[in-house]
């Protein structure tokens, strides 16, 4: 299982996958209340205070956490089962992650003022606020951290810096942009955030191999073929 604690500017791509051998993938959103509330009824000893972890991670699947997600994707054939069982499963997964050998970092996820909760909301306001340049004293301060803190534990969660987070997530934004409301090159770079349409070429085609309008070109290709 693959879980993501926190957005991330990074791009997936299904790699190996035939008509006889489909990739198949289940996706959960992971409920913090209900995390919370497992971590204070079950009292598992989790560690308050650990060095940030990375936000995307690889966990292997056990038995017990396997039967309860087939169990969750078993009930597709019983729809009117859906509604009262799958909370219980759903319940039942929180539970075997907690127990699991990430517990501890998933935990982190729900413990209010952890340092990955406070990156958590770092990130929301640069999504929010993507286009829009952006001081790293201003947002350390907004969650409650200091310039130094803040910078070590951004980096820790995400393997990148905060101005480095912005520029991904912009050229993602572009990209996404172009592709579903064929804008060109230069009013994208614009709409999000960049000044020059020239930087915003250069650092596309350092993100993404090709430049805007080659890279449009070659998606669209792909999406008539398939």
């Amino acid at each position: 299982y693959l879980v993501a604690s926190v957005d991330l500017p990074v791009i997936g791509q299904v790699i190996e996958a035939s008509k006889d051998k489909p990739y198949l993938c289940l996706q959960i959103e992971l409920d913090l209340h209900q995390l919370t509330e497992l971590m204070a009824q079950t009292r598992l000893p989790f560690k308050n205070k650990m060095p940030s972890q990375r936000g995307i991670f690889v966990g292997d699947v056990d038995a017990l956490l396997g039967d309860g997600v087939l169990r969750l994707a078993r009930l597709l054939e019983a729809p009117q089962d859906i509604a009262l069982l799958a909370p219980m499963i759903k319940r039942e997964i929180h539970y075997r992650l907690l127990n699991g050998q990430y517990g501890d970092v998933i935990a982190q996820m729900a413990q209010t003022g952890s340092h990955m909760q406070r990156i958590s909301e770092a990130i929301q306001i640069l999504k929010a606020n993507y286009d829009q340049p952006i001081k790293i004293e201003d947002l350390a301060t907004q969650v409650g951290m200091s310039i130094s803190s803040f910078h070590s534990h951004f980096k820790a969660v995400t393997a990148m810096s905060p101005l480095q987070y912005q520029k991904r997530f912009r050229l993602l934004e572009a990209r996404k942009i172009m592709m579903t409301e064929t804008q060109d090159a230069a009013s994208t770079a614009y709409r999000v955030g960049y000044e020059s349409p020239s930087q915003f070429s250069r650092e596309y085609v350092r993100m993404f191999g090709h430049p805007p309008k080659r890279d449009m070109s070659m998606l669209l290709q792909q999406q008539s073929i398939a």
